[in-house]
């Protein structure tokens, strides 16, 4: 394509040329060909994860910038499904990251108490989270340390593949296969 960029040959583009008309020259005209292709549909997963409207609408503008700095660093194939992939991660993280920062009215629940009951479900969860970190430790190299970070180090799918050097769907398929082996053996071990 030449420099003056055509609008209708924007829209006739394939979502191939545009991904390496984008590449090659840096023109944001043709990234944002692509993200308004499917800016619906970007819409439509945050809206499913983060359930508010105002929040999925902040992350589809996110996305945009997520976009330029990804696109020129990952080889996509099909750029449906990575940007898909890509948001649906996002807002996982968004997730994540809001969980972390919850906050509590103090004047609610009270620092001490003639009831020590709250203390056994404390002493529950730490010895479930004991429990854990040994069955994260018998995992196989690579499923613990792609679960590490993916929990952890909350990196996403695409950042441990670039990380670790493995493809993307190894990496799905570590964490998977490490979420199933870390229920077994905390079904396994609830007891102790």
């Amino acid at each position: 394509m030449s420099q003056v960029i055509h609008i209708t040959a924007l829209r006739q583009a394939d979502d191939e040329t545009l991904l390496k008309e984008f590449t090659q020259t840096g023109n944001q005209h043709y990234l944002s060909e692509l993200y308004l292709r499917y800016s619906e549909m970007l819409y439509g997963v945050c809206l499913k994860y983060l359930e508010n409207a105002e929040d999925a609408r902040d992350a589809v503008m996110h996305i945009y910038q997520e976009l330029l700095n990804k696109v020129p660093r990952h080889e996509i194939r099909q750029f449906r499904s990575w940007v898909y992939t890509l948001t649906k991660n996002y807002c996982l993280m968004q997730l994540r990251s809001a969980r972390k920062h919850i906050t509590i009215n103090l004047e609610q629940h009270p620092m001490q108490s003639e009831d020590f009951s709250h203390l056994d479900s404390v002493i529950e969860k730490e010895a479930a989270f004991k429990r854990l970190e040994k069955c994260i430790e018998k995992l196989p190299t690579d499923q613990k340390n792609s679960i590490k970070l993916f929990y952890y180090d909350n990196k996403c799918y695409n950042e441990i593949a670039e990380a670790t050097g493995m493809d993307w769907n190894k990496v799905r398929s570590l964490i998977q296969n490490g979420r199933r082996n870390l229920k077994i053996c905390m079904e396994k071990n609830a007891g102790k």
